[in-house]
């Protein structure tokens, strides 16, 4: 790549996120002051990732038209002769990553005025979603190992502190706990593949890493027959299982539901579950050069497309559903990667992130109208009181299911035909899994429609009907904080649902447009017109897009052609079964629950995942814990190391008594000594 662009529009669209979320975080919260009001706090942030924004599709535009850059901006450090740098990679792989992260977090910043309008932390949770933007950002334009790594904590960092954002509720200290140590886990993985790729490449300029993975690709893992590149493959997996939520990593990112709805929408569309995927991605160099590696990462994805997926059928919070829908999504993506169709597993990461974070944002209009019960069983109707959120989350839904000629039918239908097309291990069970996945995905996603939106109307609108179901809901996220009113109406009382103000809607109808539109426009060049061949390394032995390729015809072919696939009547048999279960005849899904009973229990309790997690990892881990405190410490350090300091002292005590100071209690001593040396080498001579 030439150097051809300034560092200064890189820097820029790096950082100004960062200095206005430092401006926000360190003034408005009574840190440094409170000079920055709640208004200047968001048209400062506001500001900021859409400076980013602007600049990231002019970069976008100057990569399309053959630009590039690849060159450090700073040299930290130091060790030996080998450079710790901060440096930028521009490239089209880079370029879409920062264009969606920018346009999606942009409409969260301005969804969130009206969703956490009378918050007492809104200054602080501005702060932090910038924040948030910066890592992810620092991750994506990185053009080495240890640049990725600190975008890869940092998104870890903040997620933290956004899904435990309302920290009196131990729920939410919980979740936010749980998935910062099930990170380390993953991130355990994620630096020994670091560490192995630049102890035998000596470098952590991808570039460098990127020439010397064809020579190790020969090379075994020490003491071993294993392939070298296969464990450092897989270990930089295992981090991407965390970060981007793979079984059996996967059990925190449900419970990040007990962040604000906003932030739902940017961990699950843009940010942190982005990441893995991302990464993969732009390691293809590697991945390419060990088939083993690539099945592990085929059979994980597929595992999770569908049994994650299957979970969200039984769901009843509305925001938990789509959590589980991510997980199933991702699924998908991990497939394509395993599939060698990383093209079709970017395109699908930026379908997704629109259609999931329109789907997460007109949740959370939803949870406004319903005074913050997140429970779909308490509503129905939703239709005609908000049209705009109704008509927004039913093309976030069609997108979601893969309706033909929406952005979710290209990208995820082309997921499907690669594990299909793929010739590695695995490949068989991924295709049928992905398969079924998308009769799943169309049942639970017209469950929650139909529940949310048609139907007979299940609210209350009296003013007392709502607290008996406080356990669904974000109810008292605003008390907890000592604030007792919404923005939108005092949650304790009913009412009948109204749209939610502009603010909330303008990013939903924005969002709508790229979810169903997006498909049709960027498959061509995305997938088939070479547009990441400078980004991504495909080898000739793994044909699966190439043999895809052979059969495009164009959007719109490929879109009237899919009325007679088997995917597409999988995704109307889920509607039809939804629309039977819950529109209807609303007891036969009672009915089934109860004719599989067990079945519905190992659902309910997510294949006890959580349980072993809980009962059998950490208590191991506090069992082990305990026992190295008693047999390390209290045995060995208490017992042998201080014992043997006890008897020293002991020693010392009865040595001390000899040395009385007199000179003739020494002379008598030495006479002793003397004589019994003397005896002793007599008898011994003798």
């Amino acid at each position: 790549m030439q150097n051809t662009n300034s560092t200064s529009l890189y820097l820029v669209i790096a950082f100004a996120p960062l200095v206005t979320a430092i401006m926000a975080g360190f003034w408005g919260t009574g840190f440094l002051g409170r000079s920055v009001s709640r208004r200047a706090s968001h048209y400062l942030t506001i500001a900021g990732v859409f400076i980013s924004f602007v600049c990231s599709v002019a970069v976008l535009f100057q990569v399309l038209g053959g630009d590039g850059f690849d060159g450090t901006v700073y040299t930290w450090t130091l060790i030996g002769h080998t450079p710790l740098e901060i440096g930028f990679l521009i490239d089209p792989l880079s370029a879409l990553m920062m264009v969606v992260v920018t346009s999606v977090s942009l409409m969260v910043h301005i969804y969130t005025i009206g969703y956490m309008a009378d918050d007492p932390g809104y200054q602080r949770f501005f702060s932090y979603i910038s924040l948030f933007t910066f890592s992810m950002l620092m991750l994506v334009m990185s053009n080495n190992m240890l640049q990725l790594f600190f975008g890869w904590e940092a998104v870890g960092l903040v997620s933290y502190l956004l899904i435990g954002f309302w920290y009196t509720r131990p729920t939410a200290i919980f979740a936010n706990l749980k998935a910062f140590l099930i990170n380390r886990v993953g991130d355990f993985g994620f630096v020994l593949g670091i560490g192995l790729l630049f102890a035998y490449t000596g470098s952590m300029h991808y570039s460098e890493v990127f020439q010397g993975a064809q020579k190790l690709a020969g090379t075994s893992f020490p003491g071993t027959d294993w392939q070298l590149l296969t464990v450092a493959a897989i270990s930089l997996f295992v981090g991407a299982m965390g970060k981007s939520a793979q079984v059996p990593l996967h059990a925190w990112l449900p419970d990040s539901m007990e962040g604000p709805t906003p932030i739902s929408a940017l961990i699950h569309a843009a940010t942190m579950v982005t990441a893995g995927i991302f990464m993969v991605a732009r390691f293809s160099p590697v991945f390419e050069h060990s088939d083993t590696a690539l099945s592990f990462v085929m059979v994980i994805g597929a595992i999770g497309a569908l049994f994650l997926g299957i979970l969200g059928v039984i769901q009843n919070d509305i925001k938990r559903v789509i959590a589980y829908s991510t997980l199933s999504q991702l699924g998908y993506m991990t497939v394509a990667l395993g599939a060698s169709a990383y093209s079709a597993a970017i395109f699908h990461l930026m379908t997704h992130a629109f259609f999931k974070a329109l789907l997460f944002l007109g949740a959370g209009s939803v949870i406004i109208a319903m005074h913050h019960d997140q429970d779909i069983r308490n509503m129905g109707g939703l239709r005609k009181y908000m049209p705009i959120t109704w008509i927004t989350f039913l093309a976030g839904t069609l997108a979601l299911v893969g309706t033909p000629f929406f952005a979710g039918f290209y990208s995820k239908e082309h997921i499907i035909e690669a594990a299909a097309a793929a010739d590695v291990w695995g490949a068989g069970f991924a295709h049928y899994a992905t398969l079924i996945g998308v009769f799943v995905t169309s049942l639970y996603s017209f469950r929650v429609y139909f529940l949310v939106f048609h139907g007979k109307e299940r609210f209350d609108t009296s003013g007392h009907g709502h607290e008996a179901h406080a356990a669904h809901a974000e109810h008292d996220e605003h008390d907890a904080h000592g604030a007792h009113d919404d923005a939108h109406g005092d949650h304790h009382h009913g009412g009948v649902p109204k749209e939610s103000p502009w603010v909330v809607t303008l990013p939903l109808i924005l969002l709508a447009i790229p979810s169903v539109v997006a498909g049709a426009l960027f498959i061509d060049p995305l997938l088939f017109n070479g547009y990441f061949k400078k980004s991504i390394m495909v080898l000739a032995e793994h044909p699966a897009m190439a043999e895809i390729a052979g059969e495009w015809h164009g959007w719109l072919a490929y879109g009237l052609h899919a009325f007679i696939t088997l995917p597409f009547w999988l995704t109307v048999a889920g509607l039809a079964v939804a629309w039977y279960c819950y529109l209807v005849n609303p007891s036969a899904a009672t009915a089934i629950r109860k004719r599989f009973s067990g079945v519905y229990t190992v659902l309910e309790n997510k294949y006890y995942d959580d349980w072993f997690n809980e009962q059998v990892l950490a208590r191991g881990a506090r069992w082990l814990g305990h026992g190295l405190w008693q047999g390390g410490d209290r045995g060995i350090i208490d017992g042998l190391v201080n014992g043997s300091a006890r008897l020293m002292g002991w020693f010392s005590g009865v040595t001390r008594y000899i040395q009385s100071g007199f000179i003739y209690h020494y002379a008598f001593a030495m006479i002793i000594g003397i004589m019994a040396f003397l005896t002793f080498f007599v008898l011994t001579v003798h």
